[in-house]
This record gives structure tokens, sequence and C-alpha cells, in this order.
């Protein structure tokens, strides 16, 4: 059994960590959770550090357990600064359950059997016929007010860090969560429960729950919130959250978020989110610090994280395509991006939308007049004698030809490039 609070350590993935714990883990295999919020159908990359947690907990030998916060995550948690959560119908819920199972498969194994082969449970299945005079007769009693005010998330909104005050459901959101450890401590022999460094309150609430109403010893363990060396939010863009479905964030744009971190974070990063070993980290930070310009820790992070949510083919089309706008690269390789990889990958290039019956029309009128690529026709044979025109990354050099149909990509796209930098689609339906 590996040391999985040693292997935790060395990768700047422990923040806070309660006595006891290392020895328990080498002492047994354990039964280790982390919560995960289920409002919506994917997963994203603030969710990973806990998935990453769970991945390598089970690779040093023990139990994970992905708990959906169905019933919790119907109100609100007084350690974010959000207003509170909506409620959730429960085929929404399920739905969303499943989905998030799908994307934890690529990261946990569920199926094989073994004795430490992953779980996923869903707290809404053990609190939704849980009556209040019930709740606050089992588990209330054994929490005083003195130590839920006693934790830092409830001094700042009572404070009124974020907003005005802290509603009773809020307030009471400590006693839920610390009962899900109860539960599972009881259920499934769960001694350990990780999080993020905000959830340290919480967590701990459910260890002295566990104590005193059980009489068992539980531990918590918490990762640091993942920062940007700038000082900017971790796992935000201009479009909102890096998801893990591809419907909703591609992967050639997964990859180059990646790819596109700074050589701090990227240091920091490559421990944090790949199964790469200490040797092997060791190695590519000594190889970037003599090239730093080759970036080769952001191709590592970007490779392995990207094969691990996406799989091989998808990594390998978005190194391709990632050498569209910069790379030498030719209609041969454009033609074999999906509709969704070409959308990202020349996402905010100006598109210029046509009937189909305009195919066939000269190169001349189809740039200058159907189109405003160039403000005349003067101008676009200019670009094209002086051998600056490329359609579908292809240098076009006949003044007199025409757009026909088998120009078209994904059946209804024309790249134009105008000079090196300077792109625009044609887009026909």
């Amino acid at each position: 059994m590996k040391n999985f609070v040693e292997e935790l350590k060395w990768r700047g993935m422990i923040y806070s960590i309660m006595p006891g714990t290392e020895e328990q883990l080498m002492k047994e295999l354990c039964s280790a959770y982390v919560g995960i919020d289920p409002t919506a159908d994917s997963l994203h990359i603030g969710h990973l550090v806990g998935i990453m947690m769970l991945k390598h907990l089970q690779n040093c030998g023990h139990r994970p357990i992905a708990v959906v916060g169905g019933g919790t995550g119907m109100i609100g948690d007084p350690s974010m600064k959000s207003a509170e959560r909506n409620l959730l119908d429960e085929p929404t819920l399920r739905h969303n359950q499943e989905c998030i199972k799908k994307q934890l498969s690529r990261f946990l194994d569920f199926d094989s059997g073994e004795p430490n082969a992953a779980i996923m449970v869903n707290n809404y299945d053990w609190l939704k016929n849980f009556s209040f005079l019930d709740f606050i007769r089992d588990v209330g009693k054994y929490i005083t007010v003195n130590y839920m005010m006693s934790k830092d998330s409830v001094k700042k909104r009572l404070n009124g860090e974020g907003r005005e005050g802290m509603s009773f459901t809020e307030f009471s959101y400590q006693l839920v969560q610390a009962y899900d450890f109860y539960y599972l401590y009881t259920h499934e022999n769960c001694k350990l429960q990780m999080g993020g460094s905000d959830q340290w309150g919480n967590i701990t609430t459910g260890t002295e729950l566990i104590r005193r109403k059980a009489g068992g010893e539980a531990f918590a363990m918490t990762c640091p919130l993942i920062t940007k060396a700038d000082g900017g939010k971790f796992g935000k863009t201009e479009k909102g959250n890096v998801w893990l479905d591809a419907a909703y964030t591609s992967p050639y744009s997964f990859y180059q978020f990646w790819l596109n971190v700074s050589d701090k974070d990227a240091e920091k990063y490559v421990k944090i989110f790949t199964m790469l070993s200490r040797e092997e980290i060791d190695e590519a930070i000594k190889e970037h610090s003599m090239a730093p310009e080759k970036r080769v820790l952001q191709k590592i992070l970007a490779r392995e994280i990207t094969v691990m949510v996406h799989g091989v083919s998808e990594y390998e089309n978005a190194v391709t395509a990632s050498g569209m706008l910069f790379g030498k690269s030719t209609s041969q390789i454009l033609r074999k991006l999906d509709e969704r990889t070409f959308l990202s990958v020349f996402e905010g290039v100006p598109q210029f939308q046509l009937d189909k019956s305009k195919l066939g029309a000269g190169i001349l009128e189809m740039l200058a007049v159907e189109t405003s690529v160039f403000p005349s026709k003067g101008e676009c044979r200019k670009m094209i004698q002086a051998n600056g025109l490329s359609i579908n990354k292809d240098k076009y050099t006949d003044v007199n030809g025409i757009l026909d149909s088998s120009f078209l990509i994904n059946g209804k796209y024309i790249l134009v490039q105008k000079g090196r930098k300077n792109y625009f689609i044609l887009k026909f339906i």
C-alpha cells in the first residue's frame, strides 16, 4: 500500500490534515469521500483537484467514494459567497448524476470488483425522507450552536462578507454535511472526508458528530484552493468555466487552456493534474528551465490532462488543430477537422453567411461584392497577384477562378486567409 499522504504532500495538494490521518491510511484499506455539486450535467476543471485526490487515493490502494450532493446542493453553503442554490427536480438530479459518473469513470475504476473499486452515492437518497423533527433530535442535539458559530465560514457570513447576514438554511448546512459523513461512516465504513480548504469547518463538524454520536474516530484532509500566478481565478475564461464535457468546452479549447498557462502555474499544475511520477516531473521541469520558449511543461501538462479527460484521439486532433493558426498547415489537414474543432480554432474570426446558390461565383465577386473581405475587386486582384491569398490554407493564384462546392469544409465553410494573419470564414447555408 503506497503512502497516500506522502504522495499528496510532494505534489502540493495538502492544505490541512487532521493528526492521525496518515497513520490510519497506512494501517488498513480505507474509504474516503469527496462531495460534488450536481447542479450541472458536467464537471468543470474546478472539480479536478478533488477528483485527482480520489484518483491518487485509489492508486494508493484505498477506496474512493464520490458523493453527489443532491440534497445539500439544494441549499446554500456558507463557505461560498454565492446566493443560495435553486431546487433541482429529481429527474434533472438523476440525469446530472449519470453524466457526472460517466466523466468520473475516466479517472476512477468503478467496475473492477476489487476491494478498492470506487462507488458513487447521492446524499439525496438518505436526506429526502429525513423529517425536520427527526433531524433536530438525531443530529442537532449533538452539535452546539457555540461550536457551529466558531467556524470561520460562519463568522465571515455573519460579519457581512459577500452580502448581509446568513439564513437559517445556510447555517444548517454544516450539520447536513456532517450527517453525510456520519451516514457514510456507519454504512460504508468511510473514515476520511476530503475537500477544498474552504470546507475544513464543515468536514471537521462531521468528525465531531461521528465522535459524539457514534463514539468513532474519523479524519479530515483539505487541499489548497487553486490559484493562478497572476491572481486571476483558476478555471475561468472570458467564456466562463472550462468544462469536461466536450459539448460545453471543445477538446481543442480544453487543450489550449492548459497549453497557455504561465511557466509558474505549469510547474504547479503538472504536479496536481497529472499522474506523472516525481522523477518524470523533476526531469520535465529541468528540461523546461533550459529552454522555456519551447513550453515543455505546458505541452506535457496539456497532453496528460487532455488524454485523461478526452482520450488520445481527441488530444491528437487538438494538437493538429493547434497548428492551424500559427504553424504550416494544409487544406488536407484542415478538412480532417470536425465542425466543432474547426469553429473552436477559428473562434472570433469574422464570418459571412451566404446562400449556397452563390457557390460558383468568381473569386473577385465572392470576396469583394458578396462579402467585404476586400473593399474592392482591384484590392482582391492585387493580393492574389502578390501571392497573398489562401483559400482553405492553400495559396490561391487564379484571379479568374471560381469558388464552388468543392471548396466546402464540413459541407458549409470556406476559410479565407488574407496576408499572414487575417482570417475570414464564408458560411454557406
